[in-house]
C-alpha cells in the first residue's frame, strides 16, 4: 500500500512539474539582446554588451524584478540585418522572453513592425528618432535623447559658445557671413544617415550653408579624398556620422590636410576612445553624451565599476567606456519598466508597454537627465549635455534643451 502511495505521490509532483504555470506566476524574467561582438560596430559593441550582463547581474543581486531573477539571452549577430531578424525570431520562439535589449539602427528598424505586430518591447541601444515616434513604432523604446536631438543639440551649442563667441569668427560674423557647415558620414549605413534631415533642416534654423555631404564608409582607415572635397567647400563646422574607428580616421585626416574646420560627432563616435586614437586631432572636438563617462562621480558609478572589475577581471579598466555607462542605463530603464509591470499584474508585453508610457521624470542616476515616456511620445526627454574635448579630457561646453528653446517645433520634430 505504501508503495503504491509513493508511486502516485510522485506521478502527481511530475504531472504539477509539466503543467504550465498559471499568468504572473513567472519565476524569471527572460530577456533577449543582440549585440555586436565581431562586426563592424564592435568597437563600440563589445564595451555594450559586457556592460549589459553586469548591469543584469547588478540587477538580480539587489532584489531582480520583485524577486524574478532576470535570465539573460545574449547573442552577437555581427551587424547584420538577417542574422538580427533570425534572432528575434530565436528570442521569441524558442527562449520565449518578454522583451528585447536591441542594438543596431538598420536592425531595429527592420524589426520595428515585427516587434509592434508581437507586441514585445524593444529597448534599443540606437537612438533612431523614428523608433520614438509610438504611432509607427508603439513596441519600440530608446533610453538616450535621439540621434536628431543630440545632432541638434550639437550644432546649437558650437553656434552658441564657439560661432557668435570665439575671436577666430569675429571678423566673419561682422561681415554677415554664413557659418559653413556639411557632413561626413556612410550614406547607405541607416545609423550614419539618421538624423542627416534633422541636420540640415537646424541648419536652416541657425542661419547655416550647407554644403555637399561626403560618402565616408563605416569602416574607413582613409578619407583623405573625401577631406580634399570638403575643403573647396571651406567649412567651419562638420558632422560627424560614424562610429569611433571611422571618426577618427577623418579626423586625423583633416588635421593632416588642413581642412581647418570644427567638428561635433554623433554619439557613437563621441567617448574615450576616440581620444586615444586621434591625439591632437581630437583637441576641440564637440560631441553628445547621454550618460556620464567611465568613473565620472555620479550615483551609482561606484557599482558600475564595482561590477565590472568583478565579473571582467581580464579586462583593464583603462580599457572601459561609457558605453558600459549606457548600457547599465539600458537595463535600468527596462528595470522599472518590468517592476512596474509586475506589480500591476501585466507581465507581458502590453503590459510592460503601458509601464514603459507611466515614467515621469525618472532618472537611474549614472549622469541620465531625468527621463519621461508618455503613449504619444518615446523620446525619452530633450535636454542633451554637449562636450568638448579639451586636453584630452571631455569638458561641458553647454546643456541644451530643444524643447525649451524651440517649444513650438518640438512636437512636430518627432519621429525624424
Amino acid at each position: 500500500m505504501l508503495k503504491k502511495t509513493m508511486i502516485r505521490l510522485a506521478c502527481a509532483l511530475l504531472m504539477a512539474a509539466l503543467l504550465p504555470l498559471p499568468a504572473g506566476a513567472q519565476t524569471v524574467v527572460k530577456i533577449g539582446s543582440l549585440n555586436d561582438f565581431t562586426g563592424p560596430t564592435s568597437d563600440v559593441g563589445k564595451d555594450a554588451g559586457l556592460g549589459i550582463r553586469e548591469a543584469v547581474q547588478y540587477v538580480n543581486d539587489t532584489g531582480a524584478i520583485n524577486g524574478k531573477r532576470i535570465k539573460l539571452f545574449q547573442y552577437d549577430y555581427g551587424y547584420r540585418v538577417p542574422e538580427a531578424v533570425t534572432t528575434y525570431k530565436r528570442f521569441r520562439d524558442f527562449d520565449k522572453v518578454v522583451a528585447v535589449f536591441g542594438w543596431g539602427t538598420g536592425d531595429t528598424e527592420a524589426l520595428a513592425p515585427t516587434v509592434a505586430r508581437d507586441q514585445m518591447p524593444y529597448l534599443s541601444h540606437s537612438f533612431s528618432a523614428y523608433l520614438a515616434d509610438p504611432k509607427k513604432t508603439p513596441y519600440s523604446f530608446i533610453y538616450g535623447t535621439d540621434y536628431s536631438t543630440n545632432a541638434r543639440a550639437s550644432m546649437t551649442a558650437w553656434y552658441d559658445e564657439v560661432w557668435l563667441k570665439d575671436p577666430r569668427f569675429k571678423a566673419e560674423r561682422e561681415k554677415g557671413v554664413k557659418p559653413r557647415f556639411l557632413s561626413f558620414y556612410m550614406k547607405a549605413c541607416p545609423y550614419c544617415s539618421a538624423a542627416i534631415k534633422a541636420l540640415n533642416d537646424h541648419a536652416a534654423i541657425l542661419g547655416f550653408e550647407v554644403g555637399p555631404d561626403q560618402d565616408v564608409p563605416l569602416t574607413a582607415l582613409d578619407a583623405k579624398s573625401q577631406i580634399l572635397a570638403a575643403k573647396e567647400f571651406k567649412p567651419h563646422l562638420v558632422w560627424h556620422g560614424n562610429i569611433v574607428m571611422s571618426v577618427a580616421t577623418v579626423l586625423n585626416d583633416a588635421n593632416a590636410l588642413g581642412l581647418g574646420a570644427d567638428h561635433i560627432v554623433n554619439n557613437w563616435g563621441f567617448d574615450e576612445n576616440l581620444v586615444k586614437l586621434t591625439l591632437n586631432s581630437a583637441e576641440g572636438v564637440i560631441g553628445p553624451a547621454v550618460v556620464a563617462f567611465y568613473g565620472e562621480k555620479v550615483p551609482l558609478m561606484d557599482k558600475v565599476v564595482e561590477y565590472t572589475k568583478k565579473m571582467n577581471p581580464g579586462v583593464p579598466q583603462q580599457n572601459r567606456l561609457i558605453r558600459t555607462v549606457q548600457s547599465w542605463v539600458d537595463v535600468l530603464l527596462m528595470r522599472e519598466a518590468l517592476v512596474r509591470a509586475d506589480k500591476a499584474g501585466k507581465l507581458n508585453g502590453p503590459g510592460i508597454k503601458e509601464a514603459f508610457e507611466t515614467i515621469r521624470d525618472c532618472t537611474p542616476g549614472l549622469g541620465r537627465p531625468p527621463i519621461t515616456i508618455t503613449s504619444t511620445d518615446h523620446r525619452p526627454g530633450s535636454f542633451v549635455r554637449v562636450y568638448r574635448v579639451q586636453k584630452g579630457k571631455f569638458v561641458l561646453l553647454e546643456g541644451v534643451d530643444l524643447k525649451k528653446r524651440w517649444p513650438d517645433k518640438w512636437d512636430k520634430w518627432l519621429g525624424w
